[in-house]
């Protein structure tokens, strides 16, 4: 099967040193404890996970964002796996890829700052085409949107006539736009059973198909893509775990391999796994997903103990204040997705989002 090269490979690395000297030369961002004690309602949305010496670094990049937002007219949509400086600090609006799918169409903003991997910010471009879509970081990609072309679905076409293609949202606009419908974690199992095939074919991610195909009654078939932070994680970890930290609740994502969501106690979407945390408070929950996960609800939840194991997404990483400040000075990395194209992946958005609404999801 026919692998994509990188999206990024060709993509310059943002020049750091040139950032830097930008930012320094319009904005105050030394560190200040007294402007980070100036800001103590957003500082409390993250007390329980970033130091007050590490708050007095983040407060003039946070003060300077907000500020910047309101001049340019521009919303951060901040992913669940964004750090808390930024989840908690710039973001307008957060959540799974599904709820950030859902408001780049209600948002007004003229502008929208995608802090997530460039899929995101190409799906809100796509859903919003007359709004000006920013990507701190271009560099910041995903495994499993670089596993498949749009060739790499029309050889499962060829493989298993007449079947729908249901893709994840984490694929690219030309995957998407070679697609029937989307689906995330949060929706996948809903989107398949209602797909009117008896075999339905799952892009890119092979451990997401294996578990939906689980819990459906239907014949799942998928191309072998995986998440490099998900596929880490095995089932021997959490028998490990558990034998060392009884009564620990063991919550895992989709991406997981099949043996891993069957040893968890519960497996779910990053807004599922929020709602299992947030209905059952257990006092000690450990997170078999991204690491920021567990940060950014910590503060929600004081009385549940998060613990590891972490594994960090390295393309999620990239994406850090600095390069907030500096793509809303400057107005650059805006996504740009061509028009025939996008008009075609956001049919099988558009098709993912009115079927979870008339589903209830």
């Amino acid at each position: 099967m026919q692998r994509q090269r990188s999206i990024t490979e060709n993509i310059p690395l943002l020049d750091l040193s040139l950032v830097r000297s930008t930012l320094t030369s319009h904005y105050d961002l030394a560190p200040s404890p007294e402007l980070a004690a100036s800001m103590p309602d957003i500082y409390e949305r993250m007390n329980r996970v970033i130091t007050p010496a590490d708050w007095a670094i983040y407060a003039p990049y946070v003060k300077a964002i907000n500020e910047l937002k309101k001049e340019r007219d521009a919303v951060i949509l901040g992913h669940n796996y964004m750090t808390p400086e930024i989840f908690h600090g710039v973001s307008d609006f957060v959540g799974d890829s599904l709820q950030l799918a859902i408001k780049a169409t209600e948002v007004e903003a003229d502008v929208i700052v995608q802090c997530g991997v460039h899929f995101m910010a190409e799906t809100s471009k796509i859903l919003s085409p007359e709004k000006t879509v920013l990507m701190p970081d271009m560099q910041a990609g995903c495994s499993l949107a670089e596993s498949i072309t749009a060739e790499g679905v029309e050889e499962m076409r060829a493989k298993y006539p007449g079947a729908p293609v249901v893709s994840y949202v984490n694929t690219t606009a030309e995957v998407k736009a070679a697609s029937d419908i989307c689906c995330t974690s949060s929706n996948a199992v809903q989107i398949v059973n209602a797909m009117e095939s008896d075999t339905v074919i799952m892009t890119p991610d092979q451990y997401l198909a294996q578990n939906v195909a689980n819990e459906s009654h239907k014949n799942v078939v998928y191309w072998p893509g995986s998440c490099i932070v998900h596929e880490q994680y095995t089932a021997q970890d959490l028998r490990d775990f558990r034998e060392w930290n009884p009564g620990t609740h063991l919550i895992a994502h989709p991406e997981c391999t099949p043996d891993v969501v069957a040893e968890a106690d519960y497996s779910g979407s990053t807004s599922g796994i929020i709602k299992y945390v947030t209905d059952n408070k257990p006092e000690m929950a450990m997170l078999i997903t991204e690491c920021s996960m567990a940060s950014n609800i910590a503060d929600e939840l004081p009385e549940v103990e998060f613990v590891g194991p972490c594994n960090m997404c390295p393309y999620m990483k990239k994406i850090t204040l600095e390069k907030v400040l500096y793509v809303l000075h400057t107005m650059d990395n805006q996504v740009e997705v061509d028009p025939e194209m996008a008009k075609k992946a956001r049919r099988s958005v558009e098709r993912m989002i009115d079927l979870s609404r008339k589903l209830g999801i």
